[in-house]
């Protein structure tokens, strides 16, 4: 069975980063042992939530770790928000330990009097104005800038002992990584992304998105609401946000087959000279519906087993099939429910049963990094 970590296959990949850190129970929401950077062993205990929502697992660790970790705590909020899974997490954890060691190091190096003097002529030369942030030992560095839309971005940059012969280490909220190492080369990336923020926030301005309920600038997809209790999930590629996304409908079988159908049918005129959405709208043939004009009861009802709209950040996409009944449900409610019945049946990712309302047969395909 697949978890947050992979399973087996993701087990295997977790071990390759972190040989250290191994399992505790049995169904792998639980994690204990160490994670190493610059040669160094530091205990870290993972406890991930039993829907394996990656954003809602708490980290313990040693006093020692949490003062080396304390500055980047909101950067690590981030990756748990962005990250896919538990090994995509260990791999940006281990890398933003690796950039804290190696400034806390840099503390203790004395800065040579070139260190200040090419860092205040740098910073004269973009502009006080710039600065959001700076530390008192002048060695992380935050700078503000806007995009020709007038968006507000943040770079933090973090400087080490031989700067300025080697760059700073950089940290920016971007869907794809750059090679950046100051301002100019930020403000650069800014633009060749400027069509995918575009993109996005014209999906967030005129549609019900629901799910991530606050996306990040580095967050590529969006859940987007259809109909009642119809919605469809999309992947866009910051590189080419015109182009067809991947798309992923949810919702009871008989009223996503047929958008299902649309969009096969339909895929051939998809237009990249025009905005990603009103493809979305010419293809499906339909109107998305904005949150701005409706009220949630009614268009969308909380799940049927837990009685809430939200869990863990998430809303219900499970729909009962029967058109009379059309319960929706979370997938992790409803895989509970399902797994608790003695008439139930597994086969690989599904699971069969019967709907807890209308007693119909109900099939649920289910994913493991998301129960």
């Amino acid at each position: 069975m697949q978890r947050a970590g992979g399973g087996m296959a993701g087990f295997g990949a977790l071990l390759r980063q972190c040989p250290l850190l191994l399992p505790q129970n049995r169904e792998g929401t639980a994690y204990e042992g160490f994670v190493t950077a610059q040669g160094k062993d530091f205990h870290i205990r993972i406890l991930l939530p039993m829907d394996f929502e990656l954003k809602n697992t708490r980290i313990e660790c040693s006093w020692h770790l949490k003062n080396i970790l304390h500055g980047y705590r909101r950067i690590l909020k981030q990756r748990l928000h962005s990250c896919p899974d538990l090994v995509s997490f260990m791999v940006e954890l281990k890398t933003i330990l690796e950039i804290a060691l190696k400034n806390t190091q840099d503390l203790h190096i004395p800065r040579p009097p070139e260190y200040y003097s090419c860092l205040v002529r740098e910073i004269e030369i973009l502009g006080w104005n710039k600065v959001a942030y700076v530390d008192t030992g002048l060695t992380t560095i935050k700078l503000k800038a806007e995009d020709s839309c007038g968006r507000q971005h943040l770079i933090t940059l973090k400087l080490n002992a031989k700067y300025p012969t080697e760059p700073p280490d950089c940290l920016v909220d971007f869907p794809v990584q750059f090679s950046i190492s100051w301002m100019p080369q930020f403000l650069a990336a800014l633009e060749s992304l400027k069509e995918f923020w575009d993109t996005m926030d014209e999906i967030d301005g005129k549609t019900w998105v629901l799910e991530p309920e606050n996306p990040t600038r580095s967050a590529t997809t969006r859940r987007i609401a259809i109909g009642n209790n119809v919605s469809v999930n999309i992947e866009v590629d910051p590189r080419h946000p015109n182009m067809l996304p991947e798309c992923y409908f949810l919702g009871a079988d008989h009223v996503v087959n047929p958008l299902r159908t649309k969009l096969n049918t339909n895929m051939h005129s998809w237009d990249p000279e025009i905005s990603l959405l009103q493809n979305l709208k010419d293809l499906l043939e339909i109107d998305f519906p904005s949150c701005a004009v409706l009220e949630k009861s009614d268009f969308a009802k909380d799940c049927g087993i837990c009685y809430a709209y939200r869990l863990n950040g998430t809303t219900p996409d499970q729909v009962c099939d029967d058109s009379r009944c059309g319960q929706p449900f979370h997938q992790a409610c409803l895989y509970e429910w399902l797994q608790g019945l003695p008439s139930s049946r597994q086969s690989f990712n599904v699971i069969f049963g019967e709907c807890p309302y209308c007693n119909k047969p109900l099939t649920l395909k289910y994913s493991m990094k998301k129960l």
